[in-house]
């Protein structure tokens, strides 16, 4: 049917498969290319040359210098850095923190873990759209904010929050901006300079890169404690001896997604709305969220009155989610859904569709007619 066998894979905000570009990049570093990029001899120093590439070529997709750029094991390491580190280093100015309700778990159960270390974290609440209120943000800010989280885009319903106008608003009120773009970055463009972002953290899994490897963009100026001992690698933030494939790779990653991004946008946005299109032809489903301030490939679908877990298991060949991969073995409903305002119920019913590159026309159409007979002949639970 497609690429990965017998399965039509609709689930890229999970994880994306490798690039076979980028794996042809990062097999020598697997084999022959093995050299410790941290060691004085010229092996050594040939593979840190590889290094400095890989994070010019990252640095380069975002808008920021290459010394800016942090390698770390993904994006819930490179949050953990940043929230546990601003808070220790800017303590003296305030023990505040500002976040929003339908930030991913790495975010929330992180500040969660701050409260119980005497921090106070404001949770913004999302209108039923998705969007946050600008209003309650300003009205949140205080003098002893120090540091504003917003998720850039959402992973389970796509929507777009308006960074640049968030960003501004948080450094008149002197605080620091942070963004988690996991779902972002190589989809849509992104300049931190431009958009005032101070930190931001970005994981390879999610664009054509392998696991295990992710980044950190810290601004110049902004100051964060070692978070690993150890030899003070990577700029004595982050100890250890580096993961050099991954590195290597997400650098190709990165520079594939500069050139490209822009032309697989178009078709992954209309083989989404074709998809989505269709399945809203199914009685009694409707779509969560904004469908204005969204990303392309994202669509997320209420089957009202039907679990979206026995659907999701009855379609064998067809990969799809029914909230973040991360939370997936917790029974419970989208926390993401709920904080736009849906039941339980509605929660419970919902079916996450994400697109990629290597999708086509006809796993649309499989897709469609597979969940159209099942809703026919499926149990609806109210």
């Amino acid at each position: 049917m497609n690429n990965f066998g017998s399965t039509i894979y609709l689930d890229y905000n999970a994880t994306t498969p490798i690039d076979p570009r980028v794996l042809d990049v990062m097999l020598p570093f697997l084999k022959e290319n093995f050299a410790n990029p941290s060691s004085i001899h010229y092996f050594g120093r040939t593979i840190n040359e590889a290094v400095k590439l890989a994070r010019i070529q990252a640095a380069d997709l975002i808008g920021a210098d290459e010394k800016e750029i942090i390698f770390t094991s993904g994006s819930t390491e490179a949050l953990n850095i940043a929230l546990k580190g601003i808070v220790e280093n800017y303590s003296q100015k305030g023990r505040h923190i500002i976040t929003v309700s339908t930030e991913h778990k790495a975010v929330l159960d992180t500040c969660k873990y701050l409260e119980n270390r005497g921090y106070e974290v404001t949770y913004l609440s999302v209108q039923k759209d998705g969007l946050i209120d600008l209003n309650e943000l300003k009205k949140s800010l205080r003098s002893d904010t120090i540091l504003v989280s917003v998720m850039y885009v959402n992973n389970e319903t796509g929507i777009i929050q308006p960074i640049k106008e968030i960003a501004s608003i948080v450094h008149e009120a002197g605080a620091i901006f942070m963004t988690d773009a996991t779902q972002a970055v190589g989809k849509i463009e992104i300049d931190v300079n431009n958009f005032g972002i101070d930190i931001l953290c970005l994981s390879g899994h999610k664009m054509y890169a392998p696991k295990g490897i992710g980044i950190l963009y810290v601004k110049k100026g902004i100051k964060l404690p070692a978070y690993t001992h150890g030899g003070g690698h990577e700029k004595g933030l982050r100890s250890g001896t580096l993961n050099v494939p991954g590195i290597v790779a997400l650098g190709k990653a990165c520079e594939i997604a500069e050139q490209e991004m822009k032309q697989y946008a178009e078709g992954i946005e209309v083989l989404r709305n074709g998809l989505e299109n269709e399945l809203l032809k199914i009685p009694d489903t409707f779509v969560n969220g904004n469908t204005e301030n969204r990303i392309y490939n994202v669509s997320n679908i209420c089957f009202k009155g039907f679990d979206a877990n026995v659907l999701i298991g009855r379609m064998k060949n067809v990969a799809v989610s029914n909230g973040s991969a991360c939370t997936s073995a917790i029974v419970e409903p989208s926390h993401v859904l709920t904080s736009m305002g849906l039941t339980d119920e509605d929660a419970f019913a919902s079916i996450r569709f994400s697109l990629g590159k290597f999708n086509t026309i006809e796993n649309i159409e499989f897709v469609v007619q597979t969940l159209t007979e099942l809703t026919k002949t499926s149990f609806r639970y109210a």
